[in-house]
């Protein structure tokens, strides 16, 4: 990000602003700044305003002098104009007159320079003080009684926007698409996936240009993912109550431009060349992704903004229009109805909010090529005010947009108000974060043994079998038959928020000291498994050449506990985070890898990493043995995917033959190799499941998953299925999988086999 200007405007309109020409074209005008003809065209949302000055900032020996010009009010709530002699690389505010009622939720003040809600580029930083706030604030920066405006000028504390030219259209066939059935989503964050990777240039550690590096692209390839999911990277800025300690916004979920990538994760070469280059670092990443056949999806933040709740700045929307674009409670006096948690809410019952949305979708789309979006919060943006409906006109527009329905569309299900949690109840062509998938794999393999290590029995089996089979209950239901299908469900164990896979099995508490929040933020509904030993554990062993899940604790200088028990803890550890890998990426779904778990990544037990931009939250490539061996666990898992379509079904099974085969499409077994019963899937005792899918639909061979949930060696008898033998494809209890010129293990049907504690294994049956 660049340092901030200093800045000499003047705070009082010393004369009014000179009126601009309005370009009529017989067309609504395009929202924003955009370069036309001799100059600029503006258009602008202030519905209840009574002037908009258009001001541009020309920098002076140092400083910045201050041109303002006055827009016309046009249709429905619409300012614009057309400004002459206007240049790319201009920068530019707004300054908004109308009335000062926060009690009506009008909150004009033209003592603030307002960014662009459409801005293309951005620049400057904000420097958290009372110059930000529209009303009047203590040295706290809390309201002052009465709620006065504020007569302090923000323009030299606020970022700019910048004019820029569009960029030209990308073409659809510089894109990989991938289909949904072939896709692995890797989750990521732009600084801290390359912060530390060997073999990127040092200038090129945590930026778009280094995760576009061939070093980080060839370990996307070989570990077989098909799309990078990114952590937002729109312009975002950082919430005051982290400023004051010291901290930022790390993740990004603070949007303060939905059209501007956020200018900290580019090069230093390109934040000092501006926002041009920074946005065209952003689109060479992508492109270069693109060509290694990568697919680019982005976390987006539509749900609410930067400015914070009643109390907070006056940065963009609240001082153009903020009736229009924020859910309000209704009464008087007025106050933001918040369903996010973050002290705002956009409404979505609002014609210029969706199509803000949809326009800032499109332009990433056709612009800058990327190829999918993850929405953040989602339910809030299918909210009639408190009510949620899958039959919003926002999601209506999704799937009728010729752009937008073509790409990959992935809603986070929940926001924290009323009725928030909607898994499975998104419309096409959206898929849905699967939470009951994480809960029932998390609670299968470190809940449930928890509780039989104290004398407990844990759960049944049932909803672990509907994850496994793609959660018909949740995406079975539509107006098409077969409702969305089991893409539609994206399935993790882990993501950004929350323990990394190899936390899972090393803490049972959250650790978020680091937060300064005094270990109250985060979340403590984990479903972890310490083992019975909280944090790193050492052996007694002088030298523990394999060591397991907390070695990147001790590496950042956690004190390992020793234990007497040490190597055994570390097995299960490192078994139990196999089991769930594999339990991710052989399950019917869309599966999502968080960056990192790959190699047993560790936040130091910290659940709610989201201002640690430190080396808490990025990825460690310092690998030791038992990372090196996870490595190559996961890589051999997503082969086994990726060559095997019976692996990846399109659509529900039904438990019945269909024509040409001798076996069901699906099928449930106890370790004896009988058929599951109603009883049995009622009995919490039951720790061993088969389930037998068949291939022939897809032509290939029947998978026979083998899980045993038990925490005692079982003797398991595989199941008759179509007759041929089983080929183990891989057992959990490897800690590294075998060459692939291997000799095949080979079982035949009806043979009984012993599973090691708490392991798995799939099988492939070639007919």
């Amino acid at each position: 990000m660049g340092s901030t200007m200093s800045m000499t405007v003047s705070s009082v309109r010393t004369s009014p602003a000179r009126s601009v020409a309005q370009r009529v074209t017989g067309r609504a005008p395009a929202l924003g700044a955009h370069l036309w003809g001799d100059g600029i065209d503006v258009a602008v949302l202030a519905s209840h305003a009574t002037a908009v000055d258009l001001c541009l900032l020309d920098e002076d020996h140092g400083s910045f002098r201050e041109r303002r010009f006055a827009l016309h009010r046009g249709e429905h709530g619409v300012w614009q104009g057309h400004v002459p002699g206007v240049a790319a690389g201009q920068r530019y505010g707004l300054r908004v007159h109308g009335r000062w009622d926060p009690a009506a939720g009008l909150r004009h003040n033209p003592a603030k320079l307002l960014l662009d809600p459409y801005a293309r580029g951005l620049t400057g930083e904000i420097v958290h003080g009372p110059e930000v706030y529209g009303h009047a604030v203590d040295e706290d920066l809390a309201p002052v009684p009465g709620w006065a405006p504020s007569d302090l000028d923000s323009a030299g504390h606020v970022r700019h926007g910048v004019i820029l030219p569009e960029p030209p259209v990308v073409p659809a066939d510089a894109r990989p698409h991938v289909p949904w059935d072939r896709t692995v989503v890797y989750e990521a964050h732009v600084r801290g996936l390359t912060q530390r990777l060997p073999g990127v240039p040092e200038h090129l550690r945590g930026t778009y240009a280094g995760l576009a590096h061939p070093v980080t692209i060839a370990h996307l390839l070989d570990l077989g993912v098909t799309a990078v999911e990114l952590l937002p990277i729109h312009a975002a800025g950082d919430e005051p109550f982290l400023v004051d300690k010291g901290l930022t916004n790390y993740w990004g979920y603070n949007t303060l431009g939905f059209f501007a990538p956020e200018p900290r994760y580019a090069t230093e070469a390109a934040q000092a060349q501006g926002p041009g280059a920074v946005l065209d670092e952003v689109r060479g990443m992508v492109h270069l992704l693109h060509e290694a056949g990568l697919e680019v999806i982005l976390d987006v933040v539509y749900n609410h903004t930067a400015e914070g709740g009643d109390g907070g700045p006056a940065l963009s929307w609240r001082g153009l229009d903020n009736t229009e674009y924020y859910l309000h409670d209704g009464v008087r006096p007025a106050h933001l109805l918040d369903v996010t948690g973050t002290g705002n809410s956009l409404d979505f019952r609002r014609v210029h909010v969706v199509r803000m949305a949809l326009d800032s979708l499109r332009y990433w789309v056709e612009r800058i090529g990327v190829d999918g979006f993850r929405f953040d919060l989602a339910t809030t943006l299918g909210r009639h005010g408190a009510e949620f409906t899958p039959h919003h006109p926002f999601f209506v527009a999704l799937a009728a947009d010729p752009v937008l329905s073509h790409v990959k569309l992935i809603a986070e299900p929940w926001d924290v108000g009323p009725g928030g949690w909607r898994t499975g109840q998104f419309p096409a062509p959206l898929a849905d974060w699967n939470d009951r998938f994480r809960d029932a794999t998390r609670t299968f393999w470190l809940s449930d043994p928890a509780t039989g290590v104290a004398g407990g029995t844990g759960g049944d089996l049932r909803d672990l079998a509907t994850r496994l089979a793609g959660s018909a209950d949740l995406f079975g239901h539509g107006a098409v038959p077969g409702g969305r299908g089991p893409l539609a469900s994206i399935n993790y164990v882990t993501a950004h928020d929350g323990f990394t896979l190899a936390d899972l099995v090393t803490y049972n508490r959250k650790h978020n000291e680091a937060n300064g929040e005094d270990n109250r933020d985060g979340s403590d509904n984990n479903r972890s498994w310490n083992f019975e030993v909280e944090g790193p554990v050492a052996t007694h062993s002088p030298v523990n050449d394999r060591g397991g899940p907390g070695d990147a604790a001790v590496r950042a200088g956690s004190t390992p506990t020793v234990h007497e028990r040490g190597e055994d803890i570390l097995l299960g550890r490192r078994r139990v985070v196999r089991n769930l890998l594999g339990t991710l990426l052989l399950s019917a779904g869309t599966p999502m890898v968080t960056a990192g778990d790959e190699i047993g990544r560790s936040q130091l037990g910290n659940n709610n990493a989201y201002c640690q931009d430190t080396e808490i939250s990025w990825v460690d490539w310092e690998l030791q043995p038992w990372q090196a061996e996870l490595l190559a666990t996961t890589r051999h898992l997503l082969r086994l995917r990726r060559e095997h379509p019976v692996l990846r079904p399109a659509h529900f099974a039904t438990g019945h033959t269909t024509e040409g085969d001798t076996i069901p499409d699906l099928a449930w077994y106890r370790a004896d190799a009988e058929e599951m019963d109603s009883a049995d899937w009622h009995d919490s005792r039951v720790r061993v499941l088969q389930m037998l899918r068949s291939g022939h639909a897809v032509g290939d061979g029947d998978l026979l998953l083998v899980l045993n949930g038990s925490l005692d060696p079982q003797e398991v008898t595989l199941p008759q299925g179509a007759g041929a033998d089983y080929e183990l494809l891989w057992d959990s209890a490897w800690e590294c999988p075998p060459p692939e010129d291997a000799e095949p293990q080979v079982t035949a049907p009806r043979a009984t086999t012993t599973m090691e504690p708490l392991t798995m294994r799939a099988y492939l049956s070639r007919r």
